[in-house]
């Protein structure tokens, strides 16, 4: 065979796209979103189909496999592979042509279905099939899994709506094909007309989700019209390369009704979903409680289903007619978002378990026929329980499919063998119903061992006569579908170290919500740096990967030493957006502080470390020694060392906040400033914190006037102290009296954003000795720095009872008005708002208290969701600057462009305000700040 050297010489020598045999490349090739892992040899990624051609005729002649790969969110493994993995997202993404009288269009293969289905919505168009991965999944994939999604119903599957395929074939041979035996490779013909009746009577009648082994086959029969596209859906990679794609369109519901139902039981929805078939719904989903975990808006029950109708008569109608506990029709476009967003995340918060626990793919998409689901429903559950599994179904009830991840142990021997114990009598169970072992996501590894229960020998023999047909040397995808690897074989958990490092880094599925490549304009941050650049390295998926092959030690070698992963980490804005954004809660900022940790152990570090990771000491010793107005000279005139040169430095203000504060020329705003740094907490905060043990003193009465603790975080204190005097303003006219720590603090976040932890932890126990016991509520107006007290500061001293006090007490500015001052009214504002809700916030904190209060006080708009760009130190570290700002251009510079010019523009974190200053040239405000304007305006 030949040597990879030779092979990956030969390919650039006959593609005109990239070709990528290194370390970090086959390591994000590794896995898809499921429980396997396969190593591949290289990465090419073709500019076109003549390249796919070239590829295909190279690897042919080498002896090396193929594997197509689109988006990489197959959950059976059929996206990974062991020869050359083709990357069709990078070039092979184009929507070439729109028919709108047709109702067609021409796409390539890594066309995300979400584009395509923005384009053709002015027309008043979209693609039926609709998976929750819509806003990354590529048509390609979608072709080669015979995807679905929820309006299946009435849409059907990928296969029912392909016109024509232009495919190439391992070897480089290119066929066309569609409806009839043009374009069909020698031999099908043949081969049909020889089993036309094992085709008639062995592939299960016409139940539509059966889309296990090469379901379709039996579109070649004369009667059916030899339908040569519809039967290669499906096909997973395994016997072509899809390079074009004639697809159909179908008029999309001008103002569809999303009619909720709950029942009592997942298994009294599950019978009831058949019922509403005849009423025409558009989509009939399931979740039962354990999977919606409190979620808002839904109607009183434990189970329920999601039926969006075409209008709002025919939902009413099917309201009245349905036997349901209770329900719900929702006809506000926000609301249905709202609880689609529910089910569309399934596929990752199935993950995690209501323990937290993980749970993992493998079953996820079995089917049988809708009036079966009840009962299949009932015996899955006791199945479950038989093995003592857990899992959550969820799914299209309307045809039968029930997704479920299940808690796997996929790392010892007798858990890997109960796994394959429950995965023969499941398989058992489903074709006892009728059903098909994969009802729209593919077989891949998962399931293809078991396709000889469903369909037979004689039928698992025709399939692979079918692939050897269009791939006689086998090189298309192999081990998936025909003469499959066994489903217990290349798991992914096997090749890590048992470290609850490796633990996080596996929780990621790869579901991929962090490669979406627009954040619509609504509140999502998450992924920053892969929407700036578009590689995978740079997504938190890609990120994660590289994480767990640095552990696995195959392919990246040299451990927390990487050079591929220290590069892929470099680009992580530590935004934090993964936390809250993935459904499995995936969080890289903290990922990338522990590498950064252990990478630079032992050796001297970037100066960018030194200069912004121990920003709180510099900035307390210049003001120490009064040195601030040559700091701020020099930092004008000079290039600061380790800092990019494409910024300017924040002045730093002449006076401290504190120092202000305690000033004889500046008495405090109220009597009390001056007194001990501890007071009796107000009734509220006492309650909670006596409940939990060990914390605060016992028995104190509480004052007539709640005490807040305003905590002078280093961006407040030093460069920004007219946020804290504009805090202090506002929460004084509120009725709280104001206090701040007796002693120098600090929440360490630059220290963890630049993986000092030993450092950090250092900082926070001096921090906790100076702070004593806390009984006020303690407000931060930096929402880094009041995340980082919530979350790193217990994580980092896990043991210091101290540390989940003072996480308990944080509060941000908006949350300590209305939690303490509950009758106090902010003054009217009454304008139009714009400008930037801080990552951190919308990730750790949570931003309700503040749309609150914005609204109360007559501040009118939204801010912008996304990235500002500049994170911290981010934005100041050399080679950053391009993304910091395409960031900003996601969604911030465009919202300020557009805002009117009596706007107010208000960003709480002082990044966010650096970068509206200097990239927006406007000054943009706390909102404490705009609230005391408001304040003096009133006097």
């Amino acid at each position: 065979m030949t040597s990879p050297g030779e092979l990956e010489r030969t390919l650039r020598a006959e593609l005109r796209g990239e070709v990528d045999f290194g370390a970090a490349a086959r390591a994000l090739t590794t896995m898809d979103a499921s429980n396997y892992r396969r190593v591949p040899v290289g990465v090419v990624a073709p500019r076109d189909a003549e390249d796919v051609a070239a590829a295909l005729r190279v690897c042919a002649e080498a002896g090396v496999p193929v594997v197509p790969r689109g988006g990489g969110t197959s959950i059976a493994g059929q996206a990974t592979g062991t020869g050359v993995v083709l990357d069709l997202t990078r070039h092979m993404n184009a929507l070439v042509s729109v028919d709108p009288a047709a109702r067609t269009a021409v796409v390539q293969p890594g066309l995300v279905l979400d584009r395509l289905r923005d384009a053709v919505r002015p027309y008043g168009l979209t693609f039926g099939p609709d998976p929750s991965t819509h806003s990354r999944c590529t048509l390609g994939g979608m072709i080669g899994n015979n995807a679905c999604g929820a309006h299946s119903v009435a849409w059907g599957t990928t296969a029912d709506n392909v016109a024509e395929l232009a495919v190439t074939a391992y070897g480089g041979a290119a066929h066309r094909i569609g409806t009839g035996w043009a374009g069909a490779p020698k031999g099908l013909r043949e081969l049909v007309e020889g089993n036309l009746a094992l085709l008639r009577t062995g592939m299960g009648g016409g139940f539509s989700r059966r889309i296990s082994g090469y379901g379709g086959l039996d579109a070649l029969l004369p009667e059916r019209g030899v339908r040569l596209a519809r039967a290669f859906c499906g096909s997973e990679g395994t016997l072509g390369v899809v390079t074009e794609a004639v697809v159909r369109l179908v008029e999309a519901p001008r103002a569809p009704v999303l009619a909720v139902l709950g029942y009592a039981d997942e298994s009294a929805a599950a019978d009831a979903a058949a019922g509403l078939l005849p009423y025409r719904p558009l989509t009939v989903e399931g979740m039962a409680e354990d999977l919606v975990r409190g979620a808002a808006g839904l109607p009183r029950g434990r189970a329920w289903l999601f039926v969006e109708m075409r209008d709002e008569g025919a939902a009413r109608e099917l309201v009245r007619a349905a036997d349901a506990l209770d329900a719900v029709v929702v006809t506000d476009p926000a609301g249905q978002r709202a609880l689609w967003r529910i089910r569309e995340d399934a596929a990752g918060t199935a993950t995690r378990l209501p323990g937290g626990e993980m749970a993992w793919p493998g079953w996820e998409d079995c089917a049988v026929p809708p009036a079966r689901l009840g009962a299949y429903l009932r015996e899955f559950r006791a199945l479950l329980a038989a093995h003592g599994l857990r899992g959550s179904p969820y799914g299209h009830f309307g045809e039968g499919c029930v997704h479920v991840r299940i808690d796997f142990d996929l790392v010892s021997a007798d858990g890997v063998a109960r796994f394959r114990a429950f995965s023969g009598e499941l398989a058992d169970l489903v074709v006892a119903h009728g059903g098909s072992l994969s009802g729209e996501h593919g077989d891949g590894q998962a399931r293809a061992e078991l396709l000889p229960r469903m369909y037979g020998p004689e039928v698992v023999g025709l399939f692979g006569a079918y692939k050897d047909v269009w791939d006689p040397a086998g090189g298309m995808n192999p081990g998936i579908l025909v003469r499959p690897a066994r489903l217990d074989e290349n798991l992914r958990f096997a090749v890590l170290p048992a470290t609850p490092f490796a633990g996080e880094v596996a929780r990621c599925v790869g579901v991929a919500k962090c490669r979406t490549t627009d954040a619509g304009g609504g509140p999502g941050v998450m992924c920053p740096s892969y929407r700036a650049t578009g590689e995978e390295r740079h997504s938190t998926r890609g990120r994660a990967r590289l994480l767990h092959e640095m552990l696995a030690g195959e392919i990246v070698r040299d451990g927390w030493r990487s050079a591929e992963v220290a590069e892929a980490l470099d680009l992580c804005l530590g935004c934090k957006g993964c936390l809250s954004d993935c459904p499995v809660g995936v969080d890289m900022a903290t990922y990338k502080s522990q590498f950064l940790h252990h990478h630079w152990a032992g050796r001297i570090r970037p100066l960018a470390h030194y200069a912004l990771g121990g920003l709180p000491t510099w900035l307390r010793l210049i003001t120490a020694l009064r040195l601030t107005r040559a700091a701020n000279t020099a930092a004008r005139l000079l290039p600061f060392p380790g800092l990019t040169r494409e910024r300017v430095l924040p002045e730093l203000a002449a006076e401290p906040f504190t120092r202000y504060l305690s000033a004889p020329q500046h008495p405090p705003a109220s009597p009390h400033l001056s007194a001990p740094p501890h007071h009796p907490a107000p009734p509220a905060f006492e309650a909670r914190v006596r409940a939990e043990p060990g914390s605060g003193p016992q028995g104190t009465a509480p004052t007539a006037t709640p005490t807040v603790t305003l905590w002078p975080d280093t961006f407040t204190e030093y460069l920004a102290p007219e946020a804290g005097r504009a805090a202090v303003r506002v929460l004084e006219a509120a009725g709280l009296r104001v206090t701040t720590p007796g002693g120098t603090v600090c929440c360490a976040l630059t220290y963890v954003s630049t993986g000092r932890l030993d450092r950090a932890r250092k900082v926070l126990h001096r921090t906790l000795t100076a702070l004593g016991d806390v009984r006020t509520p303690v407000v931060v107006l930096e929402p880094s720095c009041a995340a980082a007290l919530r979350t790193d500061l217990p994580a980092l001293l896990p043991d210091d009872p101290r540390a989940a006090r003072l996480a308990a007490a944080v509060r941000t500015f908006a949350e300590a008005l209305e939690e303490y001052a509950p009758d106090w009214r902010p003054p009217r504002l009454d304008r139009a708002v714009v400008g930037q809700t801080h990552c951190h916030q919308h990730a750790v904190l949570g931003d309700a208290a503040d749309r609150r209060l914005r609204e109360r006080a007559g501040l009118v708009g939204e801010l912008s969701g996304g990235c500002c760009g500049l994170a911290g130190n981010f934005g100041f570290e050399p080679g950053h600057h391009e993304v910091s700002v395409a960031c900003a251009e996601e969604q911030l510079l465009p919202a300020l462009r557009a805002a009117g010019p009596d706007a107010l523009v208000q960003a709480d974190g002082f990044s966010c305000r650096t970068q509206i200053a200097q990239l927006g040239g406007v000054r943009a405000r706390h909102l404490a700040e705009l609230l005391a304007e408001g304040l003096a305006a009133d006097l």
